[in-house]
């Protein structure tokens, strides 16, 4: 069931939500209340095992994560009812929204349970990662004690994709802190430059975009930050399954420990706001390693000054001839080449070196592209020339996710 400050957040806002009128219809995973909401309040959906909601055990809700007041109190109005929600993506269109709720919704969730967040899996089949109300009140408080926000004076703008875990994270900071929050649909720098808020989420495409200066602080997350942050940045490492950011700077959250796997390096993650499970269409699949750590699959290591530095995903390095190569460092040495507008590095098998280094450059005039052996020249000027990239490949734009992460895993195709 909801926490006493989930109950708290709901009564705060019950006299905003509107009033809901549903009518059950049977489907082939279950029996489907296709809510209408009057108001402002996105469609939403109630997945209920037949015969009937379960003594003790709550539904999913899956509910349009459109960016809007209505959204929040579609949120509240759920977990007030002991029930969980799945944030679907509104640009999901018709037959990925349909495998997305034939993969997650026909089953109860737990009590306690709060969100299930889609996330992308290795079948091909979606998988969900379940965060339990303490899992998300105890993210959202170590955060705002962190980043020092104070309900009183600071101002939350959410802007980013709600159905990803760095959007959704704003609102349910805003809710459990009690902190005033403004939730527009989607980026757009006109409307971020303009706003009353002092704090507000951004990844770092959107960052380049817009005049952040008068945020008191600016969280970039999502991707690899920019090298020239400017002065009110905060940087955050996380994931869907750490309920987002648990890093700040380089340095744990309070509750928060870290620490590399010896053979591997593989950043280790321990703290109240880790998963629960992963949901996937048949059960709830355990995701913590005995102890209650998490494997994050990333790898990193430890500063001088004891920050946490993050190389990369362990399935992006390149071994390229014996040597290691992560794409980040390469990628900022190519991304400040005057004629390069936008670059990424990925490996592709060689018959000689195992892998080769290959640059895909976004050219700023397609007519008047860098040439590979520039590219290379760039390079090995600042790392060893094991780094400097063997193949160029001119793209009109690399492949992002909404959140502006790199899909590298279609960089690779050749």
């Amino acid at each position: 069931m909801a926490s006493e400050a989930t109950r708290a957040a709901a009564a705060r806002h019950q006299m905003m939500v509107p009033a809901v009128d549903a009518a059950a219809v049977p489907t082939a995973t279950g029996t489907i209340a296709a809510g209408r909401v009057r108001g402002l309040a996105p469609a939403t959906h109630l997945f209920v095992m037949a015969p009937g909601k379960l003594p003790g055990v709550g539904r999913l809700l899956a509910t349009e994560a459109r960016g809007s007041p209505a959204f929040v109190e579609t949120l509240l109005r759920a977990w007030e009812g002991g029930d969980a929600v799945l944030p679907v993506d509104p640009r999901l269109p018709p037959p990925a929204r349909a495998r997305l709720l034939e993969d997650l919704g026909d089953r109860e969730v737990e009590a306690g349970d709060a969100l299930v967040v889609a996330t992308s899996g290795t079948t091909g089949h979606s998988k969900g990662v379940i965060l339990t109300h303490d899992a998300v009140e105890a993210s959202a408080r170590a955060t705002s004690v962190r980043l020092a926000v104070d309900p009183a004076t600071d101002h939350w703008l959410a802007c980013l994709p709600l159905a990803h875990v760095g959007g959704l994270a704003v609102v349910t900071r805003a809710l459990f802190t009690g902190t005033p929050l403004t939730v527009q649909d989607g980026f757009d720098p006109a409307a971020v430059e303009h706003s009353r808020a002092t704090l507000v989420s951004l990844v770092p495409t959107a960052l380049r975009r817009a005049d952040t200066s008068r945020f008191r602080v600016v969280v970039i997350g999502g991707s690899a930050p920019p090298e020239d942050l400017p002065a009110n940045a905060v940087t955050t490492y996380g994931l869907t399954e750490t309920g987002s950011g648990v890093v700040y700077d380089g340095r744990p959250l309070d509750g928060v420990e870290v620490k590399l796997d010896p053979k591997t390096a593989e950043i280790l993650v321990k703290g109240r706001m880790l998963l629960r499970a992963y949901r996937t269409a048949g059960s709830d699949v355990p995701a913590l390693l005995p102890g209650g750590w998490f494997a994050t699959g990333d790898a990193g290591r430890f500063a001088a000054d004891g920050r946490l530095v993050v190389d990369g995903r362990l399935t992006d390095l390149i071994v390229t001839g014996g040597e290691n190569v992560w794409p980040q460092p390469v990628e900022d040495i190519l991304r400040r080449h005057p004629a390069v507008a936008d670059a990424a590095v990925t490996g592709r098998p060689d018959p000689e070196w195992g892998q080769r280094v290959v640059a895909v450059v976004v050219p700023v005039r397609p007519g008047q592209p860098p040439t590979l052996d520039e590219l290379r020249g760039a390079v090995k000027n600042e790392l060893g020339a094991w780094h400097a990239p063997r193949e160029l490949v001119l793209v009109d734009a690399l492949p992002r996710t909404g959140l502006g992460k790199i899909r590298r895993s279609e960089l690779q195709e050749e």
